[in-house]
């Protein structure tokens, strides 16, 4: 049986970025969410799934102290060959984020998360993915999370999804969770393919 870290090896092995269905070419999406909250340019990120994508780029264009996950080996030798270890301002996180994080692992003012949470079916997996967020993310941070949209394609590379209303993210938040911003968005895939997605951004008002 394939395991979800060879499925995803597979896929980073064996396509270039520009190939995959999730490619971006640049962040904007994301990066207007974040330009929604204040005094955040020296704040420390989590990202649970980095794969290849250019929003590290711009997080560390823009002075970030970032965590980087991937349950892909593959995907993050990629990353480091493109954009280097950088020791100072990164940590580098092989790891399953529906389980909890290893000791160390710093608070974080910033959880983003594209296209990871949909992934995750099992209610223990998607109830583990939470607890990581709500111990990881300091009070007063902001987590961003965009995910297949209850309208959304039931798959995506390879895998069911369970997709998300903008009621379902904040009911499973819990409480201590402010929401301050969504909306529904299209992202077209490099194929032509429309994707679409909700986008909530949230802050943390309790521990």
């Amino acid at each position: 049986m394939t395991t979800l870290n060879q499925h995803w090896n597979a896929i980073f092995s064996s396509k270039g970025d520009a190939e995959l269905g999730w490619y971006e070419s640049e962040a904007s999406q994301t990066l207007k969410f974040l330009d929604l909250i204040p005094a955040h340019h020296d704040a420390t990120v989590l990202l649970p799934g980095a794969g290849t994508s250019v929003l590290v780029d711009e997080l560390l264009a823009r002075g970030y102290r970032i965590i980087l996950n991937d349950i892909s080996d593959e995907a993050l030798w990629k990353l480091k060959d493109r954009v280097g270890t950088n020791p100072d301002r990164v940590t580098w996180l092989h790891h399953d984020i529906s389980m909890p994080l290893p000791d160390g692992i710093p608070r974080t003012d910033l959880w983003i998360d594209r296209a990871v949470l949909h992934f995750l079916l099992d209610e223990e997996a998607i109830a583990g993915y939470f607890a990581n967020l709500r111990a990881a993310l300091r009070p007063g941070g902001h987590a961003l999370l965009a995910e297949f949209s209850t309208t959304g394609a039931a798959k995506c590379a390879g895998l069911e999804l369970h997709r998300y209303s903008v009621d379902e993210i904040t009911s499973r938040l819990g409480a201590g969770f402010e929401l301050v911003k969504h909306e529904e968005y299209t992202f077209i895939t490099p194929s032509g393919e429309p994707r679409p997605y909700i986008y909530a951004l949230y802050k943390k008002t309790t521990d």
